[in-house]
């Protein structure tokens, strides 16, 4: 069921949603939570598709919320609601037009699912401070995309300045596949790790964080360095009797290779914006080890000396400065 509403209020709005909800003979308190996305029209789709196909494992009322023309001298609210055509929960469309752009708050807060939980989401770019944000400061999880960036490694930075309870970054969310098997190579007996190596794409904020999250849990140097891509495509761990590497040079199939031991493969696809989003909407209390990691690489990426060499090392390497200078 879809209902258009022009130039309307959050009263016409939610009656709207009563009325469909007693013809679709679907109750609200099915929901668990609500879920905010932040974004603007040319990214709604895939966000609204992600969020839709998230709420099958979670059932939850979405609102959308987009500005448009936020510098006109007049204040409008469309929306559009759908019920009952892909899942099971409730979506809204806010379109918001002049000077109620500026506080989509307000007409947020009387749409919330009551005494459920609030997760708020920028498919895009992150604001300087989730928390301080006004839809941010209103949930208890927010999501950030550091890949949305236009600057990626220096949203990575900002978001761990500004980092409150609560706060996670897909980023982070794209690892969990990447750390889980890790963890389970180093699961059997293996040799002191002596250090290790990321190797991905320039200017990726996941292997900048699952460099900071190696060099921490295992309390070895953790270097980056360059390849092709797509993504992260090799983790390779040095000990005394060999390295032992995880390499996936396609985006989909992972190698595991140790010393004395025949390699494996096991799948490792990259995954959708809807497995990401179903991830983060599983736990709302805070990530503390997210917030390690992105702390570490931020005081590992400003603490190199604006002196380093220009030149690129051997083998792809690159400082951290270096990279930043080339915007990587």
């Amino acid at each position: 069921m879809n209902i258009d509403l022009t130039a309307t209020t959050t009263r016409r709005i939610q009656e709207a949603l009563t009325q469909a909800r007693h013809q679709m003979g679907g109750p609200a308190v099915g929901m668990v939570l609500t879920l905010v996305i932040v974004t603007d029209e040319s990214a709604q789709y895939d966000s609204l598709r992600a969020a839709t196909e998230a709420a099958r494992e979670h059932p939850c009322r979405v609102l959308t919320v987009i500005s448009r023309d936020a510098r006109g001298s007049s204040s409008r609210l469309d929306a559009e609601i759908r019920i009952g055509e892909t899942g099971p929960g409730e979506t809204v469309l806010l379109r918001m037009y002049g000077p109620l752009a500026q506080h989509a708050d307000s007409v947020v807060v009387p749409l919330l699912v009551p005494d459920a939980p609030v997760v708020t989401w920028w498919p895009g770019q992150a604001p300087a401070h989730p928390s301080e944000d006004p839809l941010g400061a209103l949930a208890q999880r927010r999501v950030t995309d550091a890949y949305a960036g236009m600057d990626r490694l220096g949203t990575l930075i900002q978001l761990d300045q500004s980092y409150t309870p609560g706060d996670t970054d897909f980023s982070w969310t794209r690892l969990t596949p990447w750390r889980t098997l890790l963890a389970s190579a180093l699961d059997q007996e293996t040799p002191p790790i002596l250090s290790a190596e990321v190797q991905a794409e320039p200017d990726s904020p996941s292997a900048e964080l699952l460099a900071a999250w190696l060099g921490g849990r295992l309390n070895v140097p953790a270097s980056r360095t360059m390849s092709t891509g797509p993504g992260i495509t090799a983790v390779v761990l040095q000990t005394g009797e060999g390295p032992i590497s995880v390499t996936r040079p396609d985006g989909r199939v992972a190698t595991i290779s140790r010393p004395g031991q025949p390699d494996r493969q096991v799948a490792l696809h990259r995954r959708p914006m809807s497995e990401l989003l179903a991830e983060e909407l599983r736990r709302l209390d805070p990530d503390e080890i997210y917030h390690d990691a992105v702390s570490r690489f931020d005081r590992q990426y400003t603490s190199v000396p604006p002196e380093a060499s220009p030149e690129d090392p051997p083998n792809g390497t690159r400082s951290r400065t270096q990279r930043k200078k080339a915007g990587s």
